[in-house]
Parts: structure tokens; C-alpha cells; sequence
């Protein structure tokens, strides 16, 4: 596939998506986006499950390939666009912890932390896919002490990732806002690209409850 071929994101604000938004303003390619309305219910519609049948965001369309799930998304953009140098080459030897980083993230942090939100006991340290919570969290706090990046001195795009969810997710008391992970949120919140999607989230927000709470009104 060539590079030039159009770009959309499947997005909503103040979601899982808005990293995916980062990371394309990180890349500085050209792209849209297909903004769904969640407070609406757009995300549950046919239009919306043809594209992902779970009915979640960020999916991004390059061309004709479809990725959906961070991860994976993430992974795709930063190979597909290497110049700004957010993805450590297949032979680098920083490759594996790169690759590590933003698959931990899915397989490990969100269940831990959705367990944590939902009040769950989780399993054993064998039936989990995360092991511990505290051990989760300590790996993370070790891993951002040396840092200032998870690779050393090198951003990538699994510390926009890691960035944004530790914004969340210590802002709501998921997690202990430690030194270092505030250190950390400080560094990539201050970048132009999250400044700006942040902005232009809330201002999107906005408009989508007034236009649920007209939808509310008129059924």
C-alpha cells in the first residue's frame, strides 16, 4: 500500500480515541474524522457495527486495511509513518520493549484497572491476566523512575499511550498518582498535539449532550 491514501478515524471525545487523535497529530499526516455521537447511542447503530462489531472506538481506515483496538492501532500508524522516529525498527533492539509496553497496556493495565473500578476480586496471580494489581503498577512506577520515557530517553508512541491513560486514570483515583507517574504525565500532557485534541474534545463534548438532551426531549 502506498502512504498517500486517505485516512479516517473512527472517533469520540474524551475516549480511547483521543490517543489514537494524538498519535496522528504526533505523526503529522493528513486524516479525518468520523465523529460518533456516544452520549446518542451512535457507537451501537449498524452504520457503526459494520465497522466494528463491538461497537467500540478508535478504528482507523488507511485506504482499504481497517485496524481497530489501541494496540494495535498504534503499532500500524507508527510503522506505517517512521519518519518521526515514535517506533523503534523491527531490528532495533529496542523493538521488544516497545512492543511490550503497548501490549501490556491492553492485556494487562485495562483489566486491572476495570477491576479495580467495578469493585471485582480478582483472580489468582495464575488466573489473572495482569498477575497482581500492585505488581502491575509497581513495574510501571520502576519502569518511569529510570526513564524519562519508558525506553530510556527515547519517546515512542506506547509513552503517548501510557501518557493519556495515566492521565485518566490516576484523575479519577484508579491509580496512585505517584512521583514518577506524575513526572510523566507532566512531560507528554505538556506536548502541542495533546493540547490540542484535549481543546477541541471538550468543545465536542459539549455539543454532543445538547444534542442527546434534544433527542431526549423530542422522544
Amino acid at each position: 500500500m502506498t502512504k498517500d491514501q486517505p485516512i479516517t478515524l473512527y472517533y469520540s471525545p474524551q475516549t480511547r480515541a483521543a490517543g489514537a487523535r494524538v498519535l496522528l497529530e504526533e505523526l503529522k499526516v493528513p486524516y479525518q474524522l468520523h465523529v460518533l455521537n456516544m452520549k446518542a447511542g451512535e457507537q451501537r447503530q449498524p452504520a457503526y457495527l459494520a465497522v466494528n462489531p463491538l461497537g467500540k472506538v478508535p478504528a482507523v481506515r488507511v485506504g482499504e486495511t481497517l485496524v481497530t483496538e489501541q494496540g494495535g492501532i498504534y503499532l500500524y500508524l507508527a510503522d506505517l509513518f517512521p519518519e518521526p522516529g515514535l517506533a523503534p525498527a523491527l531490528t532495533d533492539p529496542e523493538r521488544g520493549a516497545y512492543v511490550r509496553w503497548l501490549f501490556i497496556y491492553g492485556s494487562c493495565f485495562e483489566p486491572a484497572v476495570v477491576d479495580r473500578y467495578m469493585k471485582r476480586e480478582p483472580g489468582s496471580m495464575n488466573e489473572t491476566p495482569y498477575a497482581s494489581y500492585d505488581a502491575l503498577i509497581d513495574m510501571l512506577d520502576d519502569a518511569l523512575k529510570a526513564g524519562p520515557y519508558l525506553l530510556g530517553d527515547r519517546l515512542t508512541a506506547a509513552d503517548l499511550l501510557w501518557g493519556i491513560a495515566l492521565h485518566w486514570t490516576t484523575m479519577i483515583g484508579l491509580v496512585e498518582a505517584r512521583p514518577a507517574f506524575q513526572a510523566y504525565m507532566e512531560r507528554i500532557n505538556s506536548r502541542a498535539s495533546i493540547q490540542k485534541v484535549m481543546a477541541e474534545d471538550a468543545a465536542m463534548v459539549a455539543g454532543h449532550e445538547a444534542a442527546a438532551a434534544r433527542m431526549k426531549a423530542a422522544s
